[in-house]
């Protein structure tokens, strides 16, 4: 029974919250299992799902506002972790009397750029780790080479391997000890546990044989032998395992963090394409030209300090410090870093400006745009970060292995030494096998199979243009069959002009009706109402539009709104049957020539026809070459006529038609394909592809497009060239391919080697060496994804011969 709500007064506090979400940077993971304590003691407080990356040491936390960053922190501090905020990255010292950057007042720290925190924290702790591992190694080695050639075992030897030893065993592996011990309190062991048992247990036992077991007599030799061998009375010592293992151990982890710091380089190097400081154009510097100002112009202040319609110069050679405007100058702009796009880009006047890009040429006057958060920098690497944050399904799976596998091994480590000591064998052979039991599990190698992989992948993607927004959607675009292409934008450049202009005899003229289909379509963002205000001001210079009002869009049908009075709308022309001539052979004449053309209707009486013409990406028979070759199933899904669609589909060879695609047309011929068994990919780049996007199995959206399709997007191809689908595809499935095999690796070699290591059949120092050798394989591995180079493209596809060839296309 539901009990009667109490009546209470409103209060702001009662309010529902949208979950919000915090990266914190964890310390003192070192495997899988680490992992997975954090992950399930913040998932316990109420609200809170965490997310956690071995191979990034951080963790993405989505909480309710009740729940602080402080509770967050406390619950990994409570689980024998360190946890922090990330640190934003440090600014320029303050100059012309500024005030100091960085979080104001009232302001989460977790709110700060993206960028922020991308660079490599103080190296304090990596420098003390690095002399440890030089410590530990001038200590061990002269063990390591008496232990292994007995014709150099001196009389005592082994008492000055014991003095050499003992701080390799207390202090070298001090780390592991001091770790295991958190873990301990904490009711959690890992893989620092099995390094700190395994080193404690050889250093005791060889102890004990050198005070009480006869080892310590003058004279005495040990035979080297990667295998255990029987014992002859005198117990054996084992203090090559006892400065082995924390070497290699040591060696493995130091050589395995530079490797996993390649993985991420991309990721820095988005961060370091952000400008640091820049100049902005001060009071008395308006008006004077570009050209004729000095480098005295303005003031430099940090990048953090720029604001929304700030003016700032950028010299040939420096980076564009915000997207913006170009207001006066002209440059080639040199995207390569951002977008994978090779060819310069020519701006001017009026010409967006990317923040990011390397200004090749002239001197520009640029205003910002954006800034901070908001920049297509910022949401790259927004992207970037995300995806490599995620788990596919397999390392679910592996973590749920990994989270009960040092346990497993504890026990049967205590197994095998309770049936060896049961069967009768000696101590020693039982201690062994017990040791290497230790030793040898590797549950770094389970932790590190997919964040690895995807750290290198999705930073070799931004690379070429391609942003992902996680594992799930590599997984899905590894295994789609069916691509449903838009047309305008996705296949044509979306760069359209007006071809022909007829108006009805005895109406309006065509200025008149020009005047008014531009008048309505500026405040559409439809590439046809871009051409249609081109078309106006190129015919109709230096007469400003008037403003629109009660303007409405319909996507896939047109736009309506008032004009000086009066109600026009631009649309689709539909039915031909009743329109006053000569716009009827208007409609005709554009789609033989593969234009599109829109209707002006006036107080609901049509007045004129607009033709508009879009040309073919100079690369979208190549691309849908590649699709088809990928085994890829190429439809067209396009508003246009049929005639039209059908032009543009012959000329590259797809098959599947679907034209006069309205956006819920497109949104049901996805759900038809899907139920038909497909796995459908949808590309577009316009709000009437939103929900198509949405639907599919895998959206992937044009860099160029608007925010609706990216955002409804799971994929979204920064770079202005279609054959970066394939590509994406090529990367996912190389991606995916590479995940399976280093699962694959970590699963197999620990069901090997755990059994050789309990028969006896490894000892604790070659054991040792195996296990660091486990984790370096799977990080090298992934880091073939870093120089990973499309391919499969095969031989350039030959392009039909066709007159048709650089003939423009209809759009709507």
């Amino acid at each position: 029974m539901t009990p009667e709500p109490r009546p209470v007064t409103p209060s702001p506090d009662l309010a529902p919250t949208p979950a919000r979400s915090t990266t914190l940077t964890i310390g003192g993971m070192t495997c899988a299992a680490c992992v997975g304590r954090v992950e399930k003691k913040l998932g316990r407080l109420d609200g809170v799902a965490a997310s956690v990356n071995l191979a990034t040491g951080r963790a993405t936390v989505s909480h309710p506002a009740a729940v602080s960053v402080t509770d967050l922190i406390s619950t990994v501090e409570a689980a024998g972790f360190t946890a922090q905020l990330r640190a934003p990255a440090p600014e320029p010292a303050p100059e012309d009397g500024l005030p100091p950057t960085g979080p104001q007042d009232g302001q989460d720290p977790s709110d700060a750029p993206e960028t922020a925190g991308l660079q490599d924290p103080p190296d304090d702790g990596a420098r003390a780790e690095r002399h440890r591992l030089l410590a530990v190694a001038l200590l061990s080695l002269p063990v390591l080479v008496l232990s292994m050639v007995p014709g150099w075992q001196f009389r005592n030897w082994q008492w000055l391997c014991f003095v050499l030893a003992a701080p390799v065993a207390v202090w070298g592996a001090a780390p592991f000890h001091t770790r295991a011990l958190r873990g301990l309190r904490h009711g959690a062991a890992t893989m620092d546990t099995l390094v700190s048992l395994g080193v404690a247990a050889s250093f005791l036992w060889s102890t004990y044989a050198l005070f009480l077991g006869g080892a310590g007599a003058p004279g005495m030799t040990m035979p080297f032998s990667l295998l255990p061998t029987a014992g002859d009375g005198t117990a054996h010592v084992y203090l090559e395992a006892a400065v082995g293992v924390p070497l290699f151990v040591l060696a493995g982890r130091r050589m395995e963090a530079r490797a996993r710091r390649g993985t991420g380089a991309a990721l820095r190097a988005l961060a370091e394409l952000a400008a640091k400081d820049v100049v902005v154009r001060t009071p008395d510097s308006m008006g004077v030209p570009p050209l004729e100002r000095s480098r005295e112009w303005g003031r430099r202040i940090p990048v953090s300090r720029l604001r929304v319609g700030d003016h700032f110069l950028v010299r040939p050679g420096e980076r564009i410090a915000t997207d913006g405007t170009v207001v006066e100058g002209s440059s080639a702009l040199d995207l390569s870093l951002i977008s994978g796009e090779s060819r310069p880009v020519e701006v001017g006047p009026g010409a967006a400006a990317v923040g990011g890009a390397v200004n090749s040429g002239g001197l520009l006057e640029v205003r910002a745009d954006a800034v901070g958060a908001d920049t297509q920098l910022a949401r790259i690497t927004r992207l970037v970060e995300d995806a490599q944050t995620g788990k596919t399904k397999v390392q679910r799976l592996a973590d749920a292995v990994a989270a009960v596998f040092v346990p497993a091994v504890l026990t049967v480590s205590v197994s095998v030494l309770g049936f060896w000591l049961g069967a009768g064998a000696d101590p020693q052979a039982a201690i062994t096998a017990a040791v290497a039991v230790l030793v040898v599990a590797c549950p770094c190698a389970l932790g590190l199979a997919t964040p690895t992989a995807l750290l290198a992948a999705t930073g070799r993607g931004a690379q070429l243009g391609i942003l992902v927004r996680g594992p799930e959607a590599l997984e899905r675009l590894r295994r789609i069959d069916t691509v449903v292409l838009d047309k305008t934008g996705t296949l044509t450049t979306g760069r359209m002009s007006v071809t022909a202009l007829t108006a009805r005899t005895g109406g309006l003229d065509a200025a008149a009706a020009l005047r008014l289909a531009a008048t309505v379509e500026q405040g559409s963002e439809h590439p046809l109402a871009r051409a249609v205000t081109a078309y106006a001001d190129e015919q109709q210079p230096g007469q400003p539009l008037p403003p629109v009002a009660d303007f409405s869009a319909t996507p896939g049908h047109g736009v309506r709104g008032t004009a000086d009075g009066r109600l026009v709308e631009v649309i689709r022309p539909g039915d031909l049957t009743g329109l006053p001539a000569p716009l009827p052979d208007a409609v005709h004449t554009a789609e033989a020539a593969g234009h599109t053309a829109v209707l002006v209707t006036v107080d609901g009486t049509p007045e004129a026809v607009l033709a508009i013409g879009d040309t073919l990406r100079p690369d979208s028979y190549r691309a849908v070459d590649r699709l088809r070759r990928l085994g890829l199933r190429p439809v067209l899904a396009t508003g246009d006529r049929a005639a039209t669609a059908r032009a543009v589909a012959g000329h590259l060879a797809i098959t599947e038609i679907h034209a006069e695609a309205r956006p819920e047309d497109k949104a049901a011929l996805v759900t038809t394909l899907k139920e038909q068994g497909g796995r459908v990919a949808v590309v577009g780049d316009g709000v009437n592809d939103a929900a198509a996007l949405a639907l599919a199995d895998l959206g992937i959206a044009m860099g160029s497009g608007t925010d609706a399709a990216i955002g409804a997007a799971d994929v979204t191809l920064v770079r202005e060239d279609l054959q970066a689908i394939a590509d994406a595809v090529h990367l996912a499935r190389r991606t995916l391919g590479t995940i399976r095999g280093n699962l694959v690796w970590a699963f197999g070699y620990n069901l090997v080697t755990l059994p050789l290591a309990a028969v006896g059949l490894l000892s604790p120092m070659p054991a040792a060496a195996a296990m660091s050798a486990s984790s370096l394989l799977v990080v090298g591995n992934s880091l073939r994804l870093r120089v990973w180079r499309p391919g499969g493209a095969g031989k350039s596809a030959r392009r039909p011969h066709s007159p048709r060839a650089q003939a423009r296309w209809e759009t709507r």
